[in-house]
């Protein structure tokens, strides 16, 4: 999974520096322990290609705002700190891969076009949520963003009953509701003709 964030440009300071300074409250433990938010990624091979990631962004010239790295209180373990990375270019690795990680990228736009375009210009297309007061606005960016999911005002819930899969890259057919159950299902045409009439050049069969 490849987390992006667009910010649109006039709030883009304040809403950053508000979730560098959330990011940093969540708490990177043991699953098990209470109040983990955080837990370890799959395995090394991941953790590894996480660094990488975030490794590869700083050198094409992006910043991290905060993570990349493992907890300081963890010395064991495939952890990393949630990661905010700003001074995107869209060219780069980190904006254009996915991650499979704790990993945002935040980049600014200035016009509901740019967003449209920066959010459809990607291989992949699950899942993509809108934020906006305006409900018109989100309306239209739900219509125009190329992707199988997306939620208005809202982040991550599903639902049995509503068809679940991704565009693009992102896999093929849906799951659950009944889009689910047609993946499943060989349609085949039978067309009877009952009439003793004849029907074009075809003639009522004997009996």
């Amino acid at each position: 999974i490849n987390f992006s964030l667009m910010i649109i440009k006039n709030i883009a300071k304040e809403f950053i520096d508000r979730m560098v300074a959330w990011s940093k409250n969540i708490k990177v433990s043991d699953p098990l322990e209470e109040g983990c938010r955080l837990g370890p990624v799959v395995s090394e091979g991941q953790y590894e290609k996480i660094k990488k990631f975030v490794a590869n962004a700083k050198s094409e010239g992006a910043t991290i705002l905060t993570g990349g790295v493992r907890p300081k209180h963890l010395e064991k373990g495939f952890f990393i700190e949630p990661t905010i990375i700003t001074d995107i270019n869209t060219s780069m690795e980190i904006w254009r891969e996915e991650v499979f990680g704790p990993v945002l990228c935040v980049k600014e736009f200035s016009t509901e076009e740019e967003a449209i375009e920066l959010a459809n210009d990607t291989h992949y297309g699950l899942a993509g949520a809108v934020i906006s007061g305006d409900r018109e606005r989100c309306q239209r960016l739900a219509e125009e963003i190329d992707a199988g999911c997306i939620w208005v005002n809202c982040s991550q819930p599903c639902f049995c009953q509503a068809p679940w899969g991704g565009n693009k890259r992102s896999g093929f057919g849906r799951e659950l509701g009944e889009g689910g159950i047609d993946n499943y299902l060989s349609i085949k045409q039978v067309t009877e003709y009952t009439s003793d009439a004849p029907w074009g050049w075809y003639k009522a069969p004997a009996n």
